[in-house]
C-alpha cells in the first residue's frame, strides 16, 4: 500500500513538472497585505497601474487565454455585470500572458469594454503568485482572482474559479465587505 502511495506521489510530481506547473507563492497574495503595484499595457495601448484605481475596489482577474471558451464566458459575465461593479465603485482588470494585439482582437470581437492587461513576461502573474502551466511552447496563467480594497489591501483570493459563476461571487464579496 505504501509503495502504491509513494509511486502515486512520484507520478504526480513528475506530471506537474512536465506540465510546467510552478509552485504557488501564497505569501505573495496574503489577505490583509498590500497588493503589489504594477504597470501593464492595456488593449488601448495605454499603461495601466494599480495606483490609478486608489479609492476603488479592484477585481484583478487572471485568465489562461484570449478567445478560448472558458475565458470568453468569464469575460462576458464580467462585461454583463459592469453596471453592478460601477455601482459598487469597482473596476475589473483582466490579466493574461497574451499580447496587447491579442487583447485588441478579443475586445473587438467580443465587445469587451473593461481593461485587459498584457503580461507576456508574467511579471504581475508572478508577483501575485498565480501558477503558470505550459503545453509545448504555449504558457497559460491559472484562472485566479484577487480582490483589492479601495485602500490597496488584498481582501480575497480565489483559486481556480468557475468562469460561469465567478462574477456573481465577486459581486457578493464586494457587497459583503462594504457592510
Amino acid at each position: 500500500m505504501r509503495k502504491a502511495l509513494s509511486l502515486a506521489a512520484i507520478l504526480a510530481v513528475a506530471s506537474a513538472g512536465t506540465l510546467g506547473l510552478r509552485a504557488y507563492a501564497a505569501a505573495d497574495v496574503a489577505v490583509g497585505s498590500p497588493a503589489p503595484n504594477f504597470t501593464l499595457t492595456s488593449q488601448e495601448d495605454k499603461a495601466v497601474s494599480l495606483t490609478d484605481y486608489k479609492g476603488k475596489w479592484v477585481v484583478l482577474y487572471f485568465y489562461p487565454k484570449d478567445m478560448t471558451t472558458g475565458c470568453t464566458i468569464e469575460a462576458h459575465n464580467f462585461q454583463r455585470d459592469l453596471p453592478k461593479y460601477d455601482a459598487l465603485k469597482a473596476v475589473v482588470l483582466g490579466v493574461s500572458l497574451d499580447t496587447v494585439e491579442s487583447h485588441k482582437t478579443f475586445c473587438s470581437k467580443d465587445s469587451l469594454t473593461f481593461k485587459l492587461l498584457a503580461d507576456p513576461e508574467h511579471k504581475v502573474i508572478d508577483a501575485y503568485g498565480v501558477p503558470v502551466a505550459a503545453r509545448g511552447e504555449m504558457k497559460f496563467a491559472q484562472r485566479d482572482t484577487v480582490l483589492i480594497s479601495p485602500s490597496g489591501k488584498i481582501v480575497k483570493h480565489w483559486v481556480k474559479v468557475d468562469p460561469n459563476t465567478h462574477s456573481d461571487e465577486v459581486l457578493a464579496e464586494i457587497a459583503a465587505a462594504k457592510k
